[in-house]
Protein backbone atom coordinates (compact mmCIF):
# COMPACT_ATOMS: atom_id res chain seq x y z
CA UNK A 1 0.00 0.00 0.00
CA UNK A 2 1.28 3.36 -0.71
CA UNK A 3 2.33 5.62 1.97
CA UNK A 4 -0.30 8.19 2.94
CA UNK A 5 1.82 10.05 5.73
CA UNK A 6 1.71 13.42 5.29
CA UNK A 7 5.10 15.12 5.95
CA UNK A 8 4.42 18.75 4.25
CA UNK A 9 1.84 21.43 5.39
CA UNK A 10 3.14 23.92 3.18
CA UNK A 11 3.67 23.91 -1.01
CA UNK A 12 6.23 25.45 -2.62
CA UNK A 13 4.82 28.48 -3.51
CA UNK A 14 3.52 28.94 -0.08
CA UNK A 15 7.29 28.78 1.23
CA UNK A 16 8.06 30.93 -1.95
CA UNK A 17 5.76 33.67 -0.53
CA UNK A 18 7.08 33.08 3.45
CA UNK A 19 10.51 33.73 2.03
CA UNK A 20 9.36 37.02 -0.59
CA UNK A 21 6.50 38.58 1.45
CA UNK A 22 7.80 37.45 4.94
CA UNK A 23 4.77 35.25 6.28
CA UNK A 24 2.25 32.45 5.69
CA UNK A 25 -1.07 32.31 6.23
CA UNK A 26 -2.70 28.30 7.65
CA UNK A 27 -6.82 28.25 7.55
CA UNK A 28 -7.59 25.78 9.95
CA UNK A 29 -4.10 25.70 11.92
CA UNK A 30 -6.32 24.60 15.09
CA UNK A 31 -9.87 23.93 15.49
CA UNK A 32 -12.65 26.45 16.26
CA UNK A 33 -13.75 24.68 18.85
CA UNK A 34 -10.26 24.98 20.80
CA UNK A 35 -10.64 28.59 20.04
CA UNK A 36 -14.45 29.20 20.97
CA UNK A 37 -13.00 26.80 24.30
CA UNK A 38 -9.65 29.15 25.00
CA UNK A 39 -11.91 32.57 24.13
CA UNK A 40 -14.53 31.05 27.04
CA UNK A 41 -11.25 31.29 29.57
CA UNK A 42 -10.24 34.85 28.39
CA UNK A 43 -13.88 36.57 28.61
CA UNK A 44 -13.93 35.36 32.35
CA UNK A 45 -10.11 36.44 33.27
CA UNK A 46 -10.94 39.92 31.61
CA UNK A 47 -13.32 40.54 33.85
CA UNK A 48 -15.33 41.78 31.06
CA UNK A 49 -19.02 40.55 30.09
CA UNK A 50 -18.99 39.10 26.40
CA UNK A 51 -22.63 40.62 25.98
CA UNK A 52 -22.69 43.78 27.59
CA UNK A 53 -20.24 46.65 25.57
CA UNK A 54 -20.71 48.59 28.26
CA UNK A 55 -18.41 46.64 30.22
CA UNK A 56 -15.58 47.13 27.26
CA UNK A 57 -14.03 50.20 28.78
CA UNK A 58 -10.74 49.70 27.40
CA UNK A 59 -9.36 49.42 23.57
CA UNK A 60 -7.01 46.60 24.43
CA UNK A 61 -6.31 44.82 27.71
CA UNK A 62 -3.21 42.67 28.11
CA UNK A 63 -3.70 38.69 29.82
CA UNK A 64 -1.21 36.61 29.90
CA UNK A 65 0.80 33.23 29.77
CA UNK A 66 -2.25 30.62 29.73
CA UNK A 67 -1.43 26.78 28.88
CA UNK A 68 -3.87 24.01 28.75
CA UNK A 69 -6.03 24.29 25.95
CA UNK A 70 -4.02 27.17 24.53
CA UNK A 71 -0.40 25.37 24.45
CA UNK A 72 -2.97 22.25 22.35
CA UNK A 73 -3.78 24.90 19.56
CA UNK A 74 0.28 25.79 19.75
CA UNK A 75 1.31 22.29 18.86
CA UNK A 76 -1.19 20.74 16.17
CA UNK A 77 0.29 18.30 13.22
CA UNK A 78 -0.17 20.91 10.95
CA UNK A 79 1.59 23.36 13.21
CA UNK A 80 4.60 21.10 13.93
CA UNK A 81 5.05 20.45 10.35
CA UNK A 82 5.10 24.18 9.08
CA UNK A 83 7.47 24.94 11.43
CA UNK A 84 9.53 22.03 10.72
CA UNK A 85 9.54 23.61 6.88
CA UNK A 86 10.39 26.73 8.08
CA UNK A 87 13.00 26.68 10.49
CA UNK A 88 14.13 23.21 10.46
CA UNK A 89 13.10 19.97 11.68
CA UNK A 90 15.37 19.56 15.57
CA UNK A 91 15.89 23.42 15.22
CA UNK A 92 13.01 25.04 17.12
CA UNK A 93 10.97 24.09 20.55
CA UNK A 94 7.27 23.44 21.29
CA UNK A 95 5.39 25.87 22.55
CA UNK A 96 4.39 25.17 26.59
CA UNK A 97 2.22 28.41 26.76
CA UNK A 98 0.93 31.00 24.02
CA UNK A 99 2.36 34.11 25.56
CA UNK A 100 0.47 37.07 26.55
CA UNK A 101 -3.15 38.29 24.80
CA UNK A 102 -3.56 41.92 23.23
CA UNK A 103 -7.51 41.67 23.86
CA UNK A 104 -8.59 44.27 21.65
CA UNK A 105 -12.04 46.10 22.10
CA UNK A 106 -14.49 48.42 19.66
CA UNK A 107 -12.96 52.27 20.57
CA UNK A 108 -12.93 55.28 19.11
CA UNK A 109 -9.65 55.56 21.62
CA UNK A 110 -6.07 55.42 20.40
CA UNK A 111 -4.78 51.82 21.93
CA UNK A 112 -1.20 53.74 22.40
CA UNK A 113 0.48 50.90 20.93
CA UNK A 114 -0.19 50.92 17.51
CA UNK A 115 3.40 51.93 16.26
CA UNK A 116 5.35 50.08 13.39
CA UNK A 117 8.41 47.72 14.91
CA UNK A 118 9.57 44.41 15.05
CA UNK A 119 9.19 41.38 17.84
CA UNK A 120 12.37 41.38 19.38
CA UNK A 121 14.35 38.76 21.48
CA UNK A 122 17.09 39.36 23.39
CA UNK A 123 18.33 41.52 26.07
CA UNK A 124 14.75 41.71 27.56
CA UNK A 125 15.94 41.67 31.53
CA UNK A 126 16.33 45.09 30.27
CA UNK A 127 13.63 47.45 32.06
CA UNK A 128 13.50 49.53 29.39
CA UNK A 129 11.83 47.66 26.46
CA UNK A 130 12.54 49.94 23.88
CA UNK A 131 16.44 48.71 25.24
CA UNK A 132 15.50 45.12 24.00
CA UNK A 133 17.57 43.60 21.12
CA UNK A 134 17.56 42.11 17.71
CA UNK A 135 20.28 40.89 15.25
CA UNK A 136 21.20 39.54 11.98
CA UNK A 137 21.16 35.91 12.95
CA UNK A 138 17.24 36.33 14.76
CA UNK A 139 18.86 35.12 18.50
CA UNK A 140 16.73 34.06 20.89
CA UNK A 141 13.52 33.81 18.05
CA UNK A 142 12.82 31.68 15.27
CA UNK A 143 9.30 33.10 14.03
CA UNK A 144 6.77 35.14 14.85
CA UNK A 145 3.56 33.89 15.00
CA UNK A 146 -0.11 35.45 15.00
CA UNK A 147 -2.90 32.82 16.47
CA UNK A 148 -6.45 34.18 15.61
CA UNK A 149 -8.74 33.24 18.52
CA UNK A 150 -11.65 35.06 17.20
CA UNK A 151 -12.86 35.73 13.75
CA UNK A 152 -11.23 38.79 12.33
CA UNK A 153 -12.42 41.34 9.45
CA UNK A 154 -10.97 43.89 7.83
CA UNK A 155 -12.60 46.36 10.68
CA UNK A 156 -11.47 43.69 13.53
CA UNK A 157 -7.76 45.22 14.10
CA UNK A 158 -5.98 43.52 12.52
CA UNK A 159 -1.90 43.31 12.59
CA UNK A 160 -0.78 44.91 9.65
CA UNK A 161 2.05 44.11 7.55
CA UNK A 162 4.36 45.06 5.92
CA UNK A 163 4.84 42.80 2.67
CA UNK A 164 8.81 42.14 2.52
CA UNK A 165 9.93 44.29 5.35
CA UNK A 166 11.98 41.50 6.77
CA UNK A 167 14.40 41.72 4.11
CA UNK A 168 15.10 45.61 4.60
CA UNK A 169 15.62 44.76 8.22
CA UNK A 170 18.03 41.77 7.53
CA UNK A 171 20.19 44.79 5.44
CA UNK A 172 19.52 46.91 8.22
CA UNK A 173 20.93 44.67 11.17
CA UNK A 174 23.95 43.16 9.80
CA UNK A 175 26.15 45.16 9.71
CA UNK A 176 26.01 45.40 13.80
CA UNK A 177 26.63 41.79 13.78
CA UNK A 178 26.31 40.04 17.19
CA UNK A 179 25.25 42.80 19.17
CA UNK A 180 22.24 44.10 17.33
CA UNK A 181 20.36 46.96 16.95
CA UNK A 182 18.12 47.90 20.09
CA UNK A 183 14.60 48.77 19.18
CA UNK A 184 15.03 52.63 20.07
CA UNK A 185 17.60 51.99 17.45
CA UNK A 186 15.88 50.26 14.91
CA UNK A 187 12.93 52.81 15.23
CA UNK A 188 15.28 55.87 14.65
CA UNK A 189 16.62 53.99 11.65
CA UNK A 190 13.25 53.90 10.62
CA UNK A 191 13.56 49.79 10.40
CA UNK A 192 15.53 50.34 7.18
CA UNK A 193 13.22 51.02 4.51
CA UNK A 194 10.92 54.11 3.57
CA UNK A 195 7.72 52.23 4.50
CA UNK A 196 6.55 52.02 0.99
CA UNK A 197 6.14 48.16 1.09
CA UNK A 198 2.95 46.74 -0.31
CA UNK A 199 0.56 46.20 3.33
CA UNK A 200 -1.14 43.38 3.80
CA UNK A 201 -4.05 42.84 7.40
CA UNK A 202 -3.69 39.36 9.06
CA UNK A 203 -7.50 38.55 8.72
CA UNK A 204 -9.11 35.12 9.16
CA UNK A 205 -11.67 33.09 10.71
CA UNK A 206 -10.66 31.42 14.48
CA UNK A 207 -7.88 28.65 14.06
CA UNK A 208 -5.91 30.54 11.61
CA UNK A 209 -2.30 31.16 12.29
CA UNK A 210 -0.10 33.45 10.60
CA UNK A 211 3.89 32.72 10.80
CA UNK A 212 6.09 35.20 9.58
CA UNK A 213 9.26 35.92 9.92
CA UNK A 214 10.99 37.37 12.93
CA UNK A 215 12.50 40.55 10.84
CA UNK A 216 8.83 40.97 9.46
CA UNK A 217 7.60 44.58 10.37
CA UNK A 218 4.01 44.80 11.79
CA UNK A 219 1.92 47.20 13.12
CA UNK A 220 -1.79 46.67 16.11
CA UNK A 221 -4.40 49.60 15.31
CA UNK A 222 -7.55 50.89 16.49
CA UNK A 223 -10.23 48.34 16.43
CA UNK A 224 -13.69 49.79 14.36
CA UNK A 225 -15.85 46.89 14.60
CA UNK A 226 -18.30 45.42 16.66
CA UNK A 227 -16.55 42.41 18.50
CA UNK A 228 -13.63 42.14 20.38
CA UNK A 229 -10.45 40.56 18.98
CA UNK A 230 -8.46 37.80 20.75
CA UNK A 231 -5.28 36.81 19.21
CA UNK A 232 -1.89 35.53 20.74
CA UNK A 233 1.26 36.30 19.05
CA UNK A 234 4.02 34.35 20.59
CA UNK A 235 7.49 33.74 18.93
CA UNK A 236 8.62 30.01 18.10
CA UNK A 237 12.06 29.54 19.74
CA UNK A 238 15.01 28.16 18.50
CA UNK A 239 16.49 25.04 19.54
CA UNK A 240 19.69 25.83 17.85
CA UNK A 241 20.90 29.68 16.58
CA UNK A 242 20.11 30.06 13.08
CA UNK A 243 23.47 30.08 10.77
CA UNK A 244 23.47 32.10 7.47
CA UNK A 245 26.86 29.79 6.65
CA UNK A 246 26.30 26.07 6.59
CA UNK A 247 28.79 23.74 4.92
CA UNK A 248 26.26 21.77 3.82
CA UNK A 249 24.13 24.19 2.44
CA UNK A 250 20.76 23.06 4.07
CA UNK A 251 19.85 26.63 4.96
CA UNK A 252 15.74 26.63 6.48
CA UNK A 253 13.33 29.48 4.63
CA UNK A 254 14.50 31.97 7.45
CA UNK A 255 17.69 31.62 7.04
CA UNK A 256 17.18 32.15 3.00
CA UNK A 257 15.67 34.90 3.43
CA UNK A 258 17.77 37.04 5.25
CA UNK A 259 20.81 35.08 3.17
CA UNK A 260 18.92 36.67 0.14
CA UNK A 261 18.30 40.37 1.54
CA UNK A 262 22.35 40.43 1.78
CA UNK A 263 23.06 38.89 -2.04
Amino acid sequence: MPDTQVTRALSDAQITHFIESGFVKIEAAFPRALAEKCRAILWRQSGCDPDDPATWTKPVIRLGEYAGPFTDAANTPVLHLAYDQLVGAGRWLPRGSLGSFPIRFPSPEDPGDAGWHIDVSFGTEDPDFMSWRANVASKGRALLMLFLFSDVGEEDAPTRIRMGSHRAMARLLAPAGAQGLSLREMVAKGFGSAGDELEALATGEAGTVYLCHPFLVHAAQPHRGTRPRFMAQPALLPAEPFRLERPDGAYSPVEQAIRLALG
